[in-house]
């Protein structure tokens, strides 16, 4: 009996002392909790506006398509490493340290300044109904709840996870089947007809802001997929990762595809061009024509739960990745070490530290230091999506060199290097056209130095060697100590 529960022990708890508490079904929503966010409910209009009803709904198609081969290697790398902290042990392992330890602090910074505007949005939409309290008072309320969500246990955490993505999957699938039934005509509290999609044929055609709109819109729609990436954090923590991690990350392409695409489609029949981009969520807009006219309290509170969604998520994330820094060595070991329910507490409390520090930074210095994060926030999700192609490609040339085939990888990608290479490249594509957007370009102005400073940090800190491959240290845990 003694020896069942041992192993047991050792079946659900990582060497790291994380617990493999997480199922395919938590990994899924965790990745849908993380992209379905104010991106889509609220910015959806605008991106409407930029590109036409089209060429919105074209540039979002290849934004799936990226997320796929990019998460397709993933998926090949954390089921063969299914480790805490995901994409930075996969850099240090196949690119080189100084790569991992830029990818952790580029990422962690994401989130970190991400928690702080969550925080501050959700605080501005619960004034519709409680107008007298401050903005402060209800980001603090959130903060204090997710970080306690997060304390308890990472199934809790899943737990808590799969129902706030519930609810935002619910109300997208609301939207898209009463739009249809809307656009079709067949929906009974509409007194408009079928409405049909005469809407995408605009007075300027079918790309009315013509291929640079499409192409500007797709620098943006990249960052709305980001949050996939977060099923490779949670690896350390999944049960049997060998097969629930390749499901998940198929499973939640698929579902981001439908969608994303499926709302796209559906708000651009429904709201005219000329009337996109307007201050009001594209969704209450679609909930009223579609003679739904509580859209508004509906979606707030949708809203709401989305953004806390992803902060759950962005806290989560913002620890294991603190926590996988330390157990390589590119931290101090206090990180790596965790409690006796498996939560890494000092990662997770100066992550949500990071969190509030940006929380302040929002109100104080909103036009420096506020900016210089929020560029750096957006530059990191290309830069780490880039860095996981680069890993996959590293990692495939030397398992075939030392193995002979890829014939015991539990999950092989499609269409090797293709996929990963044409991913690599729209992706480096995206990052130079930043440059030609004046609202994206301060991304580059912060981002690209910040990444310099981390890697010139690194190379001064620990010498030569450190933008070499360091398999045999990742494996066996041997990294050097920071």
């Amino acid at each position: 009996m003694a020896e069942s529960t041992t192993s047991t022990r050792e079946s659900t708890e990582t060497e790291s002392g994380l617990r493999r508490t997480m199922t395919s079904r938590h990994l899924v929503m965790i990745a849908l909790g993380g992209v379905i966010g104010s991106g889509l409910f609220v910015s959806s209009g605008y991106t409407i506006s930029q590109a036409g009803p089209l060429g919105a709904v074209l540039a979002y198609a290849v934004g799936a398509l990226v997320a796929y081969m990019v998460m397709s290697g993933l998926g090949e790398l954390s089921a063969k490493h299914p480790v805490a902290g995901g994409f930075h042990a996969h850099a240090t392992r196949d690119l080189g340290p100084a790569w991992g330890f830029a990818t952790a602090w580029l990422y962690w910074l994401c989130w970190a300044v991400a928690l702080a505007s969550e925080f501050t949005a959700a605080g501005l939409l619960m004034q519709r109904w409680f107008p007298s309290v401050s903005v402060w008072v209800f980001s603090l309320i959130f903060a204090a709840l997710l970080f306690a969500l997060n304390a308890i246990s990472s199934r809790v955490f899943g737990e808590t996870e799969f129902w706030f993505a519930l609810i935002k999957v619910a109300a997208v699938l609301l939207v898209i089947v009463v739009g249809v039934a809307t656009i079709i005509g067949i929906n009974p509290a509409s007194e408009a007809g079928a409405i049909g999609f005469s809407n995408f044929q605009t007075e300027d055609g079918l790309f009315p802001t013509g291929i640079t709109g499409v192409l500007v819109t797709i620098l943006s729609v990249f960052y709305a997929f980001s949050g996939t990436e977060l099923i490779g954090v949670a690896a350390g923590e999944a049960k049997n990762p060998q097969l629930s991690i390749p499901r998940a990350i198929r499973t939640a392409v698929v579902r981001l595809t439908v969608f994303f695409i499926g709302a796209i489609v559906v708000i651009a029949a429904i709201i005219p061009f000329s009337e996109a981009g307007a201050n009001e969520s594209p969704f209450v807009t679609v909930l009223d024509a579609a003679g739904l006219p509580a859209g508004a309290d509906i979606m707030n509170f949708v809203i709401i739960t989305a953004l806390l969604s992803a902060g759950n998520s962005g806290l989560y994330s913002c620890a294991r990745m603190l926590h996988s820094m330390g157990a390589a060595g590119q931290a101090p070991k206090a990180l790596s070490k965790t409690n006796s329910r498996g939560i890494p507490m000092l990662a997770l409390s100066l992550s949500m530290l990071g969190g509030l520090v940006s929380l302040f930074s929002s109100f104080i210095a909103a036009e420096s230091l506020f900016l210089a994060l929020v560029s750096i926030a957006g530059f990191a999700v290309v830069a780490v999506w880039i860095v996981i192609c680069a890993s996959h490609l590293s990692f495939r040339r030397h398992y075939v060199a030392v193995h002979g085939s890829t014939d015991s990888l539990p999950y092989k990608a499609p269409l090797f290097p293709v996929l990963p290479i044409i991913a690599l490249v729209l992706l480096a594509a995206s990052l130079i056209g930043v440059g030609f957007d004046p609202v994206q370009r301060p991304a580059l102005y912060y981002g690209v130095p910040f990444t310099l400073a981390c890697l010139g940090y690194y190379r001064w800190r620990h010498g030569a060697g450190v933008f070499s491959p360091q398999r045999e240290a990742a494996s066996s845990g041997t990294d050097r100590a920071a």
